[in-house]
């Protein structure tokens, strides 16, 4: 599945890269991003991050993580193929892990994909794409901060380990759903303490 894989996730960086420079607005009827009387430098972000932070960060969780191009990664975490499509011009960034084959998904399963994605799995989401089901991370790139980037690899990579089973990306679990499942917080605990130095 290796190099079949990476030509998926090529496939899948390319379309969501085309898809976020995308709007539904029709033409001449854009709203200016910031307001006339503000400069487009002056406008705050909330977080910090940037593709050179983005590129420290995840070396430090995988020397041998791979930049396929710039913005685009593939590493390993317990064992997961994690990678990561940022698109500057759009502000977006999305971490996705590949889990299994979507063909043979039965109803039973895509309902408690459904109800996880409701409860239990918070940030990261369940998805199919390209014949694939994926645990899916998106936000807004540079309002991240590092935990949050660091808690979307570890929430995604937890949906990963827990399909099939507990379906938790490892943080809080949503009361009001019906999933009661077993929290995964040490990956996550792992994965800041392992990307942020002290």
């Amino acid at each position: 599945m290796g190099r079949s894989l990476i030509l998926i996730f090529m496939l899948v960086a390319g379309l969501a890269t085309a898809a976020y420079g995308q709007t539904d607005a029709p033409k001449g009827s854009e709203k200016p991003a910031v307001p006339p009387t503000q400069k487009s430098e002056e406008v705050a972000r909330e977080g910090t991050m940037t593709i050179k932070q983005m590129d420290a960060i995840i070396k430090l969780l995988d020397k041998k993580a791979k930049s396929l191009r710039v913005g685009v990664w593939q590493f390993t975490i317990e064992k997961n193929t994690v990678i990561i499509v940022t698109d500057e011009k759009a502000n977006r960034m999305r971490i996705m892990v590949p889990i299994r084959p979507a063909e043979g998904l039965t109803l039973e399963e895509l309902q408690r994909i459904s109800q996880a994605n409701f409860d239990t799995a918070l940030d990261s989401r369940y998805a199919i794409a390209q014949k694939l089901l994926w645990s899916v991370y998106i936000h807004p790139l540079s309002e991240l901060y590092p935990r949050q980037f660091i808690k979307g690899i570890g929430q995604s990579v937890n949906l990963a380990l827990s399909y099939g089973k507990t379906y938790n990306s490892g943080l809080l679990t949503y009361g009001g759903g019906d999933s009661r499942a077993i929290l995964r917080r040490q990956l996550i605990d792992k994965l800041l303490k392992q990307g942020i130095p002290i």
